[in-house]
């Protein structure tokens, strides 16, 4: 399976897993100048930005791991201007990273909450 393919589909179960936990989906794949967030969602009054790491195998280290300190300031970054674009500057936040691996036939998702 193709490296964007296993995105997409991870994207999707992704979507899925936080929808059957009450998660509202307020954007996918938001783009600005800074990048792009791979999922905004809400729940209980909290605005909660997700990226999403899908892995084929856990060869090179869990998905979640590839979330490093660059990434985190980006997603800040591209946090911040959607809460600006969107008039939700008094929201509270918190950024989510869901891990998931493609186990056989199916995908094993960790929700890490409040990663960073």
């Amino acid at each position: 399976m193709r490296s964007r393919d296993l995105g997409r589909e991870g994207e999707i179960a992704a979507r899925e897993f936080l929808k059957r936990r009450g998660y509202r989906i307020l954007a996918t794949n938001y783009r600005c100048r800074f990048g792009e967030i791979d999922i905004v969602s809400e729940r209980d009054g909290m605005v909660v930005f997700v990226e999403v790491k899908t892995r084929s195998s856990d060869r090179f280290g869990q998905p979640a791991e590839a979330v490093n300190r660059s990434k985190q300031i980006r997603l800040y970054r591209l946090a911040q201007e959607f809460l600006l674009s969107h008039n939700l500057e008094d929201v509270p936040v918190r950024f989510d990273v869901l891990s998931l691996l493609r186990a056989g036939g199916h995908m094993k998702i960790e929700h890490l909450e409040g990663a960073f």
